[in-house]
């Protein structure tokens, strides 16, 4: 990117004032780097603008903010809304980007499957570091594309019907990727039917002769294709399948990857025996936007993912360790009961710091008691932190309660012992990704 402000401001509908050359777009002082345009982005608890003098002092050689929000000769364009402004540059960029756009939304496994495509792709593929999957996050994902890249893999959210058709005119992708359909945001959707309308918009975005990357376990998404398709799974209808599915001590997932009489053996250095069908999604999508499968899958093994998603640490205790897997990012059902099968599986007693799954509505106690129960007949001892809507009533007699994530963690460590293995899951909000760090976890 290289944009002088007169172009922004075309692009944006605003009144340019001063002049700079623009390499680049954020909207967190904290991630500005010279060259970049601050768009001060009114949030739910923080208003950009009173950051405006520290994105400058970061480097930033522009701002994009509302009018009379520009202090006396500094440089930037006034539009009514940054917001708005920010979807239209974002626009504007995918116009100049020549490559193919891949996008991914689902219920669970966004950020992951996301990482993996990247990793798939190989040089060339561009995605954002973090899950940037909203109305900010996503035109910050198509601004951030460097020149040159030839796949851009965006990760798409949603939390109600129209969401992503919204976002539709910014992202217009080639691959259309669903990972799941599932109980997540249920508050917002109501019913698992609008969450399924709701990620087939991605596929209703799909430019011509786009093709969708669908779950083989979801026939009912495969009947709405009017398109190509490519669908992956470990069902033996799935395009790209995964077979022979192993996890080792340390969760980390092997298996063979299928596609049209080829077979490819992998060992991921992600955790999580439900990583096999993100894998197969990846590579699935990389095959889509027209990269070799074999080079797509033998690129997995190197992928690096997201913090705080199955991120196995290990902390001392006496005279030996326990391992730590951190999944603290979100959670949902599936995301909760694939975590906890997966550390089942692996040797030493179990122990699971839990938290509220937030978002699943009125059927909310029920969820969180399934998650208790399963725990429980997995033989994890539960720690509960904070508000439960029926995770400790699941779980029963194997389960105890606090207020806190340090009292948690001051009985945990009264528990622990050598070889122990303890899962850390919860919903973002419940803040449980500081447990590994109390514990003195770090990577092994």
């Amino acid at each position: 990117m290289k944009w002088d402000l007169d172009r922004v401001a075309t692009i944006a509908g605003g009144t340019r004032h001063g002049s700079a050359v623009v390499t680049g777009v954020e909207v967190d002082s904290r991630r500005v780097v010279p060259g970049d345009l601050f768009v001060a982005v009114r949030g739910a608890s923080l208003d950009g603008h009173e950051f405006i003098g520290a994105a400058f002092h970061a480097g930033a050689v522009a701002a994009l903010a509302e009018p009379g929000r520009l202090q006396n000769g500094t440089p930037g364009v006034e539009v009514a809304v940054p917001q708005e402004a920010l979807l239209a540059l974002a626009e504007a960029r995918r116009d100049e980007f020549d490559g193919r756009v891949v996008a991914v939304t689902g219920s669970s496994g966004k950020t992951t499957t996301k990482d993996l495509i990247v990793a798939a792709v190989g040089p060339g593929g561009h995605g954002a570091p973090l899950s940037f999957n909203n109305e900010v996050g996503v035109p910050l994902t198509i601004l951030g594309c460097p020149e040159g890249a030839l796949v851009l893999v965006v990760e798409v959210g949603s939390r109600g019907v129209g969401h992503i058709a919204a976002l539709s005119p910014v992202i217009r992708p080639h691959v259309a990727v669903i990972t799941n359909i599932g109980p997540a945001h249920l508050e917002t959707f109501g019913d698992l039917d609008a969450v399924r309308r709701a990620k087939w918009e991605l596929v209703e975005a799909l430019e011509p002769g786009g093709v969708a990357v669908l779950p083989a376990g979801e026939p009912s998404l495969a009947r709405g294709v009017a398109g190509p398709t490519i669908t992956f799974g470990e069902e033996e209808t799935a395009d790209v399948r995964a077979v022979s599915v192993m996890v080792d001590d340390s969760g980390r997932a092997s298996f063979v990857l299928e596609h049209e009489a080829r077979a490819v053996p992998i060992r991921l250095g992600v955790a999580g025996r439900h990583q096999a069908v993100n894998a197969a999604a990846a590579v699935a999508a990389a095959v889509a936007a027209g990269i070799d499968f074999d080079a797509a899958a033998r690129r997995l093994e190197a992928a690096v993912v997201s913090p705080w998603r199955m991120e196995v640490v290990e902390a001392r205790v006496g005279t030996g360790r326990v391992r730590i897997v951190n999944d603290a990012y979100n959670a949902n059902p599936a995301s909760m009961a694939a975590a906890l099968e997966t550390v089942a599986a692996m040797p030493g007693r179990h122990f699971a710091v839990l938290g509220k799954m937030h978002e699943l509505g009125t059927e909310s106690p029920r969820w969180h008691r399934d998650v208790g129960r399963l725990a429980a007949g997995l033989g994890f001892e539960v720690l509960v932190v904070g508000d439960d809507p029926g995770l400790g009533e699941g779980a029963g007699a194997g389960s105890r309660s606090f207020a806190d994530v340090e009292s948690a963690v001051d009985h945990l460590t009264s528990r622990l012992r050598p070889g122990d293995v303890v899962l850390v899951k919860a919903s973002r909000a419940a803040g449980l990704e500081s447990v590994a760090a109390m514990l003195g976890g770090e990577r092994p």
